[in-house]
């Protein structure tokens, strides 16, 4: 039988994440010691306090039912508080606020809501790979917008062509940024509110590491920014701030309009989170505890052993104040995916490159924080045997 695919899929690159893992299983095959510095997964336990939560919601009787597609109201209000006490931001928990299986499947899913074929997006590059592939699979248009070095990797507007600008219909950002570990402040914030409600696009802000910061830095909300409730959404997960990335709960907060868009889309391909994942989620987002100090400082131990050790053997490498990402400005005489397999091949090191994220993202290597501090030791002196 000839099987066809799609042409979606036929335009979606090889997706990074896979193609890495395929390389690290191909590496461990021939026998080496592979320390792996690739793809952003805590390697810490979620706090014992959310795996009691979830092991007490499993004895309950209906706990294993169908989830609601809105998720539990008490889920939405534990969001909502919890919304208030860190960005002082009010949210209603009826209209403003919509549980999802992991923030990337909301990401995957919104261009779904907001996108008709042909239609143009605003995606950063280098970006995290679901924002091009959830466009791409609505039928939309890609337009990059490079994040370079020179503009402290945010994304340049001025640069956007009215034409372009006009026939947007959606813009994603994402700060803290995944690869570059970039931070942006209300005032960039402020900008691509004014820059939305000009040009009549709605803005998907992906927060997903807002939690993971350093040196005091306090990441905040894009729905902090003048108009930004007007224009567009915020993602957030549980994944990184409590080390639940297996766990599979995030959700989006905004726009009542928009949420409701992809409330409807999710409603018609999945049936929510499981009950007592979104139970333990209620308990992670209410409990005091010092978890994300511990976590912080744990990362900021890392950062530190890093790039000083990077620095030393003579690389330029700047301490990032958020996410658990080193952007590292590759060598001359390489580009990312020579250095990154030269690296695996020789030193039995894992790292992404950059130019898997997007042409703007070659030049680069990302290392993540997601090993102990001895094995980062152990693979700074590695890089500099091969360097």
């Amino acid at each position: 039988m000839d099987i066809k695919i799609s042409d979606r899929l036929k335009k979606l690159p090889p997706y990074l994440f896979v193609e890495i893992d395929r390389l690290k299983r191909q590496a461990k095959g021939a026998g080496k010691d592979i320390i792996d510095l690739g793809v952003g997964d805590p390697d810490q336990p979620p706090p014992k306090f959310i795996i009691n939560a979830l092991c007490s919601a499993l004895k309950e009787a209906n706990i294993h039912k169908y989830a609601l597609d809105l998720g539990q109201p008490e889920l939405r209000q534990a969001i909502a508080d919890w919304y208030r006490k860190r960005f002082n931001v009010r949210l209603n928990p009826d209209t403003e606020i919509l549980p999802l299986i992991g923030s990337k499947e909301g990401i995957a899913h919104i261009p779904l809501a907001l996108i008709n074929p042909r239609d143009v997006a605003l995606v950063p590059d280098p970006c995290y790979p679901p924002y091009k592939s959830g466009v791409i699979f609505a039928g939309g248009k890609l337009h990059l917008m490079p994040l370079l070095e020179e503009n402290a990797f945010l994304p340049d507007l001025s640069a956007i062509k009215k034409g372009v600008a006009r026939s947007a219909k959606l813009l994603f950002i994402n700060y803290p940024n995944n690869p570059t570990s970039a931070v942006a402040g209300l005032k960039f914030f402020g900008e691509i509110s004014r820059f939305a409600a000009k040009n009549n696009i709605i803005v998907c802000h992906d927060a997903a590491y807002s939690e993971i910061t350093f040196d005091g830095y306090k990441q905040p909300s894009f729905l902090q920014a003048k108009g930004a409730r007007g224009v567009g959404i915020e993602f957030h997960s549980l994944s990184k701030t409590f080390n639940m990335t297996g766990w599979r709960i995030g959700f989006a907060c905004g726009n009542a309009r928009v949420i409701s868009a992809l409330a409807k889309v999710k409603s018609n391909i999945d049936s929510g989170i499981f009950n007592a994942i979104q139970k333990a989620g209620i308990t992670a987002l209410k409990h005091k505890s010092d978890h994300l100090v511990k976590t912080n400082k744990l990362y900021q131990e890392r950062r530190d052993v890093l790039v000083d050790g990077l620095n030393s053997i003579g690389l330029e490498v700047k301490k990032p104040r958020a996410t658990f990402y080193v952007w590292i400005k590759v060598p001359h005489g390489h580009d990312s995916m020579t250095l990154s397999q030269k690296l695996l091949r020789n030193a039995g090191i894992v790292v992404t490159p950059g130019n898997g994220f997007g042409k703007s993202g070659e030049g680069f290597i990302r290392i993540a924080l997601t090993v102990s501090k001895e094995r980062i030791k152990e693979a700074v002196d590695r890089i500099k045997k091969v360097l």
